[in-house]
């Protein structure tokens, strides 16, 4: 759509004025040259110990958190925004940090519900299937519990907190939850025109 995707999560946090400080972690050139361009800050590189292919969020975000103590500078929330995350807005960074105060959570990301009930899974083994749950063979659908996952765009979190739990989830988290029309994992070249696809029927219906 015009613009690198990176962008669209630099600029949401910015135009949504919730942020003291606005930075892109990376350990590429190329990447911080275009973060900077967009209005994000680039105050230190990422380290190849949390650039790794074996790096989890966590990981990122204490580094950049013990980063910024170097800088005599310390925060009370953070939100790490993911960078291929076109379908995060000013709404949704609003509402779940809000969420976060209001409800006083450790940590608040979006959610997305499973589109079919997860208990009537099945398993595939040498062409043969069968069911994971088998005690659901005959339950309806609609009388199953509705099942969530992680939309895979952000997550806000109180720090001392979640750095105390050495996670980003924990027993005192929330949620926000959105449609499958406005996320969309990408991690492949079907996620990636998934993505376009419902990104510019997001984009037209938000004109």
């Amino acid at each position: 759509m015009g613009k690198p995707i990176i962008a669209y999560s630099i600029e949401a946090a910015i135009n949504s004025n919730l942020f003291d400080e606005v930075m892109v972690s990376t350990d590429e050139e190329e990447i911080a040259k275009v973060a900077v361009s967009f209005g994000a800050k680039i105050p230190f590189y990422r380290s190849a110990k949390t650039s790794n292919d074996y790096a989890t969020t966590f990981d990122v975000i204490e580094e950049v958190i013990q980063e910024y103590k170097q800088f005599s500078k310390e925060f009370d929330f953070a939100c790490c925004i993911y960078a291929c995350a076109p379908f995060v807005n000013v709404h949704k960074l609003k509402q779940s940090f809000d969420l976060l105060k209001n409800k006083n959570f450790d940590s608040v990301f979006p959610v997305l519900p499973f589109g079919f009930p997860i208990q009537r899974a099945m398993k595939i083994r040498d062409e043969k299937v069968s069911f994971l749950y088998p005690e659901f063979i005959s339950t309806r659908s609609q009388d199953l519990e509705r099942s969530y996952h992680d939309a895979g765009q952000f997550y806000w979190l109180k720090i001392i907190e979640c750095l105390k739990e050495g996670n980003l989830v924990t027993q005192n988290s929330g949620s926000i939850i959105v449609s499958e029309l406005e996320a969309q994992d990408i991690d492949n070249e079907t996620d990636w025109e998934l993505a376009k696809i419902k990104f510019k029927n997001f984009y037209n219906e938000n004109l």
